[in-house]
């Protein structure tokens, strides 16, 4: 692994100069994309999802939310078409060689753009895979660019194909997941630092995203999760903060970022006197943790996993009070949703194989008597099992 850091160069002459990982590295993920192109007889790829470009390019923007399209060719050939202020940031980030600009105006349309590209590398009439699952590719701009596309070209699902690689972690990203693990774990001592009676939740999220900035981080692709008091019992982040009570529980689910690799932590703190319900649910929830970290290892189906946790909790009588999945991959993701993809729920017959990274989150939230408890860590998939990527101890949290 290699992070690139520009000197003398200029963006005019140069490119690639804001990279994280070796050009070797991006060219064998680009070969291996190639390869699955042609295992599905496709012959190119029209690719959307931020993650996707990201991974096989480096290229790092928040230039998604308009039509941006990155298409690779079975030849391996790189064309970025996106608008003029993403220009240089992908000559600065990303290792495309060649990136075009289409132009904002009334009647513009760059699925167009797109097709006068795909008849200059000689694409037309072939088969070519579309990443049509992305939030980039709004559902305007997919009908824009069927109709552009339609019936010169064939066009099949490919939105899989990319993430069915990145799932499976390299061992320079894996670097950079551990990274990120140590940001959630600082993240976590600094709410627990602040967090008291009559503490404002502002502050407390205030100092959790400081110490992941300061230590180099990044940005979550979703907001961290804050709730106290019946708050304590949302999955959701919601906006109007508040004071906590002398006696309350406090939700948190948030993210270590590090080069927008994540991983995250979830823990619901008791502040005050402990509730005795609170202390039983707490118990139930790390032996339903433990009981789920066992579960994942190589060659086994991730639904399995979820059994794990969903038998712990019913012993413990919260089969009402818990969710029907207990968590999902992570790995390189943009806004807005940190969560990847395979999920952790019941009959998810996705094999477990080492390199993979899970966020195992056990929820119990019980709405009739308002009480919440949570326990969640990432673990990585190894050879002979999974491991744990956070030091923080399980014990219960009391302020």
């Amino acid at each position: 692994m290699k992070e690139n850091h520009p000197t003398h160069e200029t963006l005019a002459t140069d490119y690639g100069l804001h990279i994280h990982f070796e050009r070797e590295e991006f060219q064998e993920r680009q070969a291996r994309a190639v390869n699955e192109m042609q295992r599905r007889c496709l012959d190119g790829l029209l690719l959307f999802r931020q993650e996707s470009m990201y991974y096989l390019t480096g290229y790092d923007t928040f230039g998604y939310v308009f039509f941006q399209c990155l298409y690779l060719g079975s030849d391996g050939r790189l064309i970025l078409l996106t608008r003029a202020p993403d220009y240089l940031q992908a000559r600065y980030t990303s290792v495309i060689p060649d990136v075009r600009i289409w132009v904002d105006g009334p009647d513009g349309n760059p699925a167009l753009q797109l097709k006068e590209i795909l008849q200059q590398v000689g694409a037309e009439g072939r088969r070519l895979g579309v990443e049509w699952e992305a939030y980039g590719l709004t559902g305007r701009n997919a009908l824009r660019l069927q109709a552009a596309l339609d019936p010169g070209f064939v066009l099949e699902d490919a939105s899989d194909l990319i993430s069915r690689m990145r799932v499976i972690k390299s061992a320079a990203e894996l670097h950079y997941v551990r990274q990120a693990a140590q940001l959630a774990d600082s993240a976590l001592g600094a709410a627990k630092a602040l967090a008291a009676p009559h503490v404002f939740e502002g502050d407390i999220l205030a100092a959790m995203q400081g110490a992941i900035y300061r230590g180099g981080g990044d940005d979550p692709a979703n907001e961290f999760i804050i709730g106290s008091g019946l708050g304590a019992l949302m999955c959701r982040y919601f906006t109007g903060r508040r004071h906590l009570d002398a006696n309350d529980q406090l939700t948190l689910e948030f993210a270590g970022v590090y080069r927008h690799y994540h991983a995250c932590l979830m823990r619901t703190f008791l502040i005050g006197e402990a509730d005795p319900r609170l202390v039983q649910m707490h118990g139930a929830s790390v032996e339903a943790l433990r009981a789920a970290e066992e579960m994942l290892r190589p060659g086994v189906p991730i639904g399995e996993v979820f059994d794990a946790h969903a038998r712990v909790l019913d012993a413990h009588g919260h089969r009402r009070h818990r969710m029907n999945a207990c968590g999902y991959s992570l790995g390189t993701t943009f806004a807005p949703n940190w969560m990847d993809w395979p999920m952790l729920y019941h009959g998810n017959p996705e094999i477990a194989v080492p390199g993979m990274v899970f966020f195992i989150h056990i929820i119990i939230f019980d709405a009739e008597t308002g009480s919440a408890m949570t326990h969640g860590r990432s673990s990585v998939v190894t050879e002979n099992g999974s491991e744990p990527l956070s030091h923080a101890s399980l014990d219960l949290i009391r302020r």
